[in-house]
């Protein structure tokens, strides 16, 4: 059964998320509020992992705010491409990080699937590592979380937010070739 702090979180989350592929700056703040949310539900089904990355979304998502909003110094980010050579970087970290922080939640904790929840936890860092400088791929690292998230949160009994990640997986493609359509406008002007 679900909890009402985890409908709450899941609600912000939503918002925020669909704000996001809309490409509104009104993501951040959003985020905000369900990630807080979100620490607690995660720290009551021991997904640790997922406790100390909500923490980090509430940090990078303070940063993501200040770097969209309008009338920066030098105008708004636009969306762009990550170089390949730092992509595949980007992507090594990301495994590399995984293993380790699995390793260390296999070692010393009681968390449930301590490997499964670090893929979840490394590559959300690196979409929204990505998504806070409006990269394009950022939508190709939340297909990869989302895929992985679904399952293991239904295994936690966490249902909405299953399914919550399952929509999550449907507006990343969504954004996807939204955002390819802001790409090209980028290129033409």
């Amino acid at each position: 059964m679900s909890s009402l702090g985890e409908v709450a979180a899941n609600a912000l989350n939503a918002l925020s998320i669909l704000l996001a592929a809309r490409n509104s700056v009104h993501t951040w703040w959003t985020g905000i509020a369900g990630c807080a949310v979100f620490a607690v539900v995660f720290y009551r089904t021991q997904l640790y992992a997922d406790v100390t990355l909500q923490g980090f979304f509430i940090a990078t998502s303070a940063v993501g705010w200040w770097r969209w909003r309008p009338g920066r110094p030098g105008g708004e980010l636009p969306v762009r491409r990550t170089p390949p050579r730092w992509l595949a970087l980007y992507l090594g970290l990301g495994v590399v990080i995984a293993a380790g922080y699995g390793a260390l939640l296999w070692r010393f904790t009681d968390a449930f699937a301590p490997f499964v929840d670090s893929v979840v936890l490394a590559f959300s860092v690196l979409a929204q590592f990505l998504l806070m400088a409006r990269r394009y791929e950022t939508w190709w690292c939340w297909l990869v979380v989302n895929t992985v998230a679904v399952p293991l949160f239904a295994s936690r009994g966490l249902y909405v937010t299953a399914v919550l990640y399952a929509a999550f997986w449907v507006n990343a493609l969504v954004a996807l070739r939204r955002w390819r359509g802001l790409l090209a406008i980028e290129r033409a002007a």
